[in-house]
């Protein structure tokens, strides 16, 4: 009777993880986010974690942040980091491309070497608000290939390096597609067939379960020392923190939270890794739809707010609070506390001054609002204590609960008055070209992207701060221009959250976590198993 229990048990349990493949399964490192499903794995639409941890693997830029370390550019299918020139007025990049670097294969579409017409055909398609997500980040850009091997990109004003660089890294619009593989594909295809140069290629995918990646035995850095990565989506914490004490995982998207974190550091031959990018949640209230059209009702809700009690969510060293969009313990041009409150714009929390506010703008007994958030726990909790709050002052949200993918669908549609968002961008011009600039106003904008708020008081300053190569004055304009938004209160900063992830010792990344911009830990040809 035993023996059959466990031959049961032990059939469950493939059942459960899948059946591995003996050949190979020793190589292949099993990783769960916190997920229910894939958005979109054509890197240009790639906004949510789950899709950029996976484009990561799968796609380059001309040049890439450091493994590991988000603060160092290095090349990438570039042979090299260039230095700009001015001519006519405009400033020229060029890169030489490196040799050898090949597409992968694709039905319909063998392998072929990258040359110049990918690459400009990949910066191009990121410039194209209709194949993109990222246009917004692409004005004033003119790509050419000179030659099979040479790509020029010619900007209209000049930027300053960490600005430019960013737009051409392995990161939001500057990953390389391959031009034949693309189109071939389809923009439907490209949703759920990657394929790239990067060390790992695709090899299957089974909806709200798992995408499976291969080694590439042809990569131009060497092949991976992994056989594969078994990418699976698993939005419970419960199922995902069993599942690595079991040995069925190997790493797992942890809770932001620093009594799961301290738990899981007991855990024999399990290692928890809190590392940045700090990802910055950030409250964007509506300005054109009633009640919050009224300034009044917005600083009412900044008032009602108390960043402590967020904070209490997730504890000290996994959060910290934030007082500016751009946070200023990552990047240049943040405002510290200290700036803000001697200019009364920390909005301390003060109910009664809330209620004394909502009932100057008309509404003395508050009102009430409908949105959504998703299913991830650094979201959910967030609205669920912001409702909660707002509640004190006669304010109230009713939320609704869906799959991360669709949240993040339906909010670019204008389905929340209010918007917290988590996010990292590589620098402050992102953060505002992306959330506060009007060409990106969600629905409306030019370049629609996350400007939830409507907002487009400080389109000129945006705009003067990025074309200004002095980096004292550059600071200073993007200074002015959140002191700005936050006099008219269209973003709320809450905290900046900390990756969390938990991993097998067994796992050796191949590089030291300091911080990864694609928010999980980083897998390249150099991640092995030791087991």
């Amino acid at each position: 009777m035993r023996s059959k229990f466990v031959l049961v048990l032990v059939l469950a349990m493939v059942c459960l993880v899948g059946a591995p493949d003996p050949a190979s399964a020793a190589g292949i490192l099993r990783i769960a986010q916190n997920a229910a499903d894939i958005g979109s794995l054509d890197p240009h639409f790639a906004t949510t974690t789950q899709d950029r941890s996976l484009v990561d693997m799968v796609f380059n830029g001309l040049v890439r942040y450091k493994p590991g370390d988000g603060s160092v550019f290095e090349p990438d299918v570039a042979t090299s980091i260039p230095a700009s020139r001015i001519v006519d007025g405009k400033q020229v990049w060029t890169f030489q491309l490196r040799k050898g670097v090949m597409c992968h294969a694709t039905t319909g579409v063998p392998t072929y070497e990258l040359t110049s017409e990918d690459v400009v055909y990949s910066l191009q398609k990121s410039a194209d608000k209709n194949r993109s997500a990222y246009a917004a980040d692409y004005t004033g850009m003119t790509v050419e290939a000179p030659d099979a091997q040479t790509v020029k990109v010619t900007l209209d004003k000049p930027l300053s390096p960490v600005l430019f660089f960013a737009k051409v890294a392995n990161y939001n619009g500057g990953f390389i597609v391959c031009k034949k593989t693309a189109e071939k594909l389809g923009p439907d295809g490209m949703k759920t067939r990657p394929a790239g140069t990067g060390p790992f290629m695709f090899k299957s995918y089974s909806s709200k379960e798992r995408v499976q990646l291969v080694a590439n035995p042809a990569y131009f850095r060497g092949k991976p020392q992994l056989d594969g990565v078994d990418f699976r989506y698993m939005p419970d914490i419960s199922s995902r923190e069993l599942a690595l004490r079991n040995g069925q995982l190997d790493v797992i998207n942890g809770a932001p939270d620093k009594a799961w974190v301290d738990k899981m550091k007991g855990v024999s031959g399990v290692k928890v890794d809190v590392f940045g990018v700090g990802e910055v949640a950030v409250l964007h209230l509506q300005t054109t739809a009633p009640p919050l059209d009224k300034p009044e009702v917005r600083k009412a809700i900044a008032h009602a707010l108390d960043r402590d009690e967020f904070l209490a969510l997730v504890g000290p060293g996994i959060g910290e609070n934030v007082f500016s969009p751009v946070p200023v313990k990552f990047l240049a041009g943040g405002l510290t506390r200290q700036e803000l409150a001697g200019k009364g714009l920390d909005y301390k929390t003060d109910r009664e001054k809330a209620k004394k506010l909502l009932a100057d703008a008309g509404y003395p007994n508050g009102f009430s609002m409908e949105m959504v958030t998703s299913e991830m726990t650094g979201y959910r909790v967030l609205y669920e204590s912001m409702q909660a709050q707002l509640a004190k002052v006669g304010i109230k949200a009713n939320v609704k609960l869906v799959d991360h993918s669709t949240m993040h669908s339906m909010i670019r549609k204008d389905a929340n008055p209010l918007v917290v968002y988590i996010a990292w961008r590589p620098n402050a011009d992102v953060y505002f070209t992306q959330f506060l600039h009007s060409d990106s106003t969600v629905v409306t904008g030019k370049k629609p992207n996350t400007n939830f708020s409507h907002y487009n008081k400080i389109d000129g300053l945006i705009e003067q701060a990025r074309n200004e190569t002095d980096q004292v004055k550059q600071v200073a304009l993007w200074k002015e221009a959140q002191i700005k938004a936050l006099e008219d209160m269209v973003v709320y900063p809450i905290q900046y959250q900390n990756q969390v992830y938990a991993r097998s010792t067994a796992v050796d990344y191949g590089h030291e976590l300091i911080s990864v911009l694609a928010l999980y830990p980083g897998i390249t040809e150099k991640t092995r198993l030791t087991k």
